[in-house]
């Protein structure tokens, strides 16, 4: 005895066809949009203490190297204790409120929970001091910080966005006395520059596994 019509068996074809296009759609879309260049760039959470980069770095003129000490000697940059910080502001702003956090961190030798930005995974290695002496400015990475009020993610850090520079390097090259110069605007076009700078200097970015992964 048939319970269901022939028409029916069609049906449920077409109805699982368009399941598994919705399905193969929607996961898709998930990997589409969850990549870093979606989920990090912008990312820009709430520190403890209001800094402004832009004022700093900025409009003072101060130069990255000053409050990021280790950008030149190992392989991370560093996060300036409240020392550096009263260096300045135990004479300028000595009583503001918002400078409390820090009063208290140098008084105490706590450090300042500040919230990290810009965040690799652990199984992969980076260098600041590799790339910055080989001429890559900050901005390439980080952008424009002299112009943030609060800081930002504006690139995506992800394995393809940092192969395209290895296999591609010389845009992002320029004199290594000028990475910390962040308006620096080339007078011709930085490709060139930074072609002269491989051939002068022998700049050969790895591309192989091992030189991220270690």
């Amino acid at each position: 005895m048939q319970l269901f019509e022939k028409q029916v068996d069609r049906y449920f074809r077409i109805f699982f066809l368009l399941f598994l296009l919705v399905l193969l759609g929607g996961i898709t879309l998930f990997a589409f949009v969850s990549r870093p260049q979606y989920t990090e760039v912008g990312y820009s959470p709430i520190q403890p203490v209001a800094y402004s980069h832009k004022l700093h770095a900025g409009n003072l003129g101060m130069d990255c190297r000053y409050c990021h000490i280790g950008v030149e000697q190992s392989a991370h940059a560093g996060i300036p204790p409240s020392e550096v910080c009263m260096n300045c502001h135990a004479r300028v702003k000595k009583d503001s409120p918002r400078l409390a956090k820090i009063r208290e961190s140098y008084e105490t030798g706590q450090p300042v929970n500040w919230v990290r930005i810009h965040r690799l995974p652990d199984y992969v290695h980076f260098n600041h001091r590799a790339h910055v002496l080989a001429g890559v400015s900050c901005v390439s990475c980080h952008g424009r910080v002299d112009q943030m009020v609060e800081v930002r993610q504006v690139q995506p850090l992800s394995m393809a966005w940092c192969l395209d520079c290895h296999r591609n390097p010389a845009p992002s090259l320029r004199p290594p006395e000028l990475v910390t110069r962040l308006d620096w605007q080339p007078d011709r076009d930085p490709t060139e520059i930074g072609r002269e700078l491989m051939a002068r200097r022998g700049i050969k970015p790895p591309t192989n596994c091992s030189a991220c992964h270690r």
